[in-house]
């Protein structure tokens, strides 16, 4: 039976290019993985990350096994090349660092043996992502393992995957499993398929491997987004003479889904609007390296939002997020780095990070999407990047016939351009109102080109502007980076959407402030502050309140600009984010006024010394408080500085 065994602990890192055989022995700290070397430097502008290859060393005993078993290396993401050496062996290469690979290394063992790992992330272009907004953090940041099996066992070869591909289809109230293992020796495969509750509904035997076996799961329960994210369980078991040699499981939900272009989205069969988010996955500190636990704290704030889809933006995400994304019901975009710029020399990797996403990622019900690439024409156009996005635009569709493909288009992307008729869908990043005027021309660009090609789908893949919580003004504009212009961004974005029924979804660029080390903006370098959640996650900005008026059933009733806490003037306007249908506003216990309305409520006072802000609506309540001071804080406004926006 397969036994897995972590072994992140107790590893040495050595922050320079040593080479495999001198890193034994090399000067270095002891860490713990998931680690990476541009916590704090690729995180605090400049562009000057340290970007070159440093070395791990981990040293372990040869986990017991019987002659008929096998020991595999197991990475779950390491960023972007590495080498794996055993005993001074070279037992594997991997490019790319956002997915899964392994190694067998069962000849390579000694009793006791030396691990190392040369990691690379200095500039190519062979490798993807080279040219974007945002870090590429350096390291081994996600699990490593120590997988035993038996000789006989599903594939551990294949792209990384778990060796086994789950199809769920329906049929009127039945689900058809289809159900196909990859397996590397010999042995029957038996498939069997267990309820919510562990019960057993369906059971099948395969004779031979490589054959796709059709299961049917009598009046299925259908996993429903978040309505009812309902999920079964898929245990496949590889068997010789009735002895179990090896067991796979996984999750997955029967759904089915189109896409219409003039009314979006459908969810088995019900017109289901896609509204969400993007999300990027670091931290402070600790770049990529995230803990489980930070990814429910993600999903828990994502969910409080009430948006109902995720772009997993711009490369594979770990396993555990999208198993999240499946249990919570979120229908998720899912894509490889192919971003900014067309790398000729980096086509053969591009091509492997697809197969390895689509593989690893195949059997999740959340995902409906594969993402080929991302405002790729940001330079020059080629035959060979038209050639490259046919090429993985037919991969897509070849090994998975059942979802659709989708292009991040750049914004001034013309609505002619060639790249646009290739996949399944084109979403536009718009950021009118941010890095050009004029937020209403978004829906210009939107309806000239529902106009002129109507029977495409479209939608909007990317939509934001920044907004830093220290920075705040009564008359905001565009590029103050203040709080308040974010959140009248947002509100215009949110009226355009609102009219506009044939896109397929939105996702607001970004859930969460991120970092991209060549940024100066806001005050901050090396942070893009579109988020609507600080970058630790402590702080929601007003614009995420605006969001949860508009997409969540959870009442709440929430006073903007508590951080906007000194003021000048005799008046302000007090604005109010809430999904109930009335709000009262008091000042220093008197009522100001009580008003009607939808989301959002505004109420104009006269300034006192000290005002004490209470919003009531119901049982639900807020407060806030502002000071009145004789000239504006100037620690308010942005200070003039170099400032830079990456490429945009």
């Amino acid at each position: 039976m397969r036994k897995v065994t972590n072994i992140n602990s107790n590893w040495k890192f050595v922050k320079s290019d040593v080479g495999a055989s001198k890193a034994e022995n090399a000067q270095g700290e002891m860490i713990n993985l998931p680690h990476t070397w541009n916590g704090k430097d690729g995180q605090d502008g400049g562009n000057d990350y340290y970007r070159g290859t440093c070395w791990y060393v981990h040293k372990f005993a040869k986990p017991q096994i019987d002659k008929d078993q096998e020991i595999y290396l197991e990475f779950k993401g390491v960023n972007s090349s590495c080498e794996v050496f055993v005993n001074d062996v070279l037992v594997t290469r991997h490019d790319g660092g956002y997915s899964t690979f392994r190694a067998n290394i069962t000849k390579f063992l000694k009793e006791q043996n030396i691990l190392v790992v040369g990691v690379d992330n200095s500039k190519t272009e062979k490798v993807y992502p080279q040219t974007a907004d945002f870090t590429f953090y350096g390291g081994i940041y996600r699990d490593v393992n120590i997988i035993v099996v038996s000789k006989n066992h599903f594939d551990l070869d294949f792209y990384g995957s778990s060796g086994v591909k789950l199809t769920p289809k329906i049929d009127g109230k039945d689900g058809f499993l289809q159900a196909k293992a990859y397996i590397q020796g010999q042995g029957t495969v038996k498939f069997t398929v267990l309820d919510k509750e562990g019960k057993e509904v369906a059971v099948k035997k395969s004779e031979s491997s490589n054959k796709t076996n059709i299961i049917k799961i009598d009046n299925v329960h259908l996993w429903n987004g978040k309505n009812d994210p309902y999920l079964y369980t898929v245990k496949a078991e590889l068997i010789i003479d009735d002895i179990v040699q090896d067991t796979v499981e996984k999750n997955i939900g029967f759904r089915s889904f189109r896409i219409d272009p003039k009314e979006g989205f459908f969810l088995n069969g019900k017109k289901y609007p896609l509204r969400g988010v993007c999300r990027h996955q670091d931290r402070p500190n600790i770049g990529n390296a995230l803990s489980t636990s930070h990814h429910e704290e993600d999903i828990k704030i994502i969910n409080e939002l009430g948006a109902n889809t995720i772009r997993l933006a711009h490369y594979q995400h770990d396993d555990y997020f999208y198993d999240l994304c499946d249990k919570h019901g979120m229908i998720v975009w899912a894509e490889i780095p192919y971003i900014s710029r067309h790398m000729p020399e980096g086509n053969e990797n591009a091509i492997a990070q697809m197969k390895e996403l689509i593989y690893q990622q195949y059997h999740h019900p959340s995902i409906a999407v594969w993402g080929i690439s991302n405002e790729i024409t940001m330079h020059i156009s080629t035959k060979d990047r038209y050639d490259m996005h046919i090429k993985l635009n037919d991969l897509c569709h070849e090994l998975d016939p059942s979802r659709l493909t989708a292009i991040a288009c750049y914004m001034p992307c013309t609505i002619a351009n060639k790249l646009n008729r290739i996949p399944d869908i084109v979403s536009y990043n718009l950021y009118f109102g941010w890095y050009f005027p004029f937020t209403a021309l978004a829906g210009w660009k939107l309806d000239n080109y529902r106009r002129k090609y109507p029977n495409e789908i479209l939608g909007l893949a990317e939509y934001g502007a920044e907004g830093m919580p220290n920075l705040h003004s009564s008359r905001p504009y565009r590029g103050d980076n203040t709080e308040e212009y974010q959140t009248i961004y947002h509100e215009q974005m949110l009226k355009i959407i609102q009219k506009r029924d044939y896109l397929w979804a939105t996702h607001l660029w970004n859930m969460f402030d991120f970092a991209a080390d060549a940024r100066n903006q806001g005050g901050k370098p090396g942070m893009n502050h579109k988020g609507l959640v600080t970058f630790d996650r402590k702080t929601k900005k007003d614009s995420f309140y605006l969001y949860k008026a508009y997409w969540s059933d959870e009442p709440f009733v929430h006073i903007c600009s508590k951080r906007f806490l000194k003021r000048a003037g005799k008046t302000a306007v007090i604005k109010i984010y809430s999904n109930q249908n009335s709000v009262k506003l008091y000042n220093n216990g008197k009522l100001i006024d009580e008003k009607k309305g939808d989301k959002i409520f505004k109420f104009k006072i006269n300034l006192e010394e000290k005002n004490n802000l209470k919003a009531i609506s119901g049982n639900l309540t807020d407060e806030a408080e502002i000071i009145l001071v004789k000239k504006k804080e100037k620690s308010y406004k942005l200070k003039k500085s170099n400032n830079k926006s990456w490429e945009k």
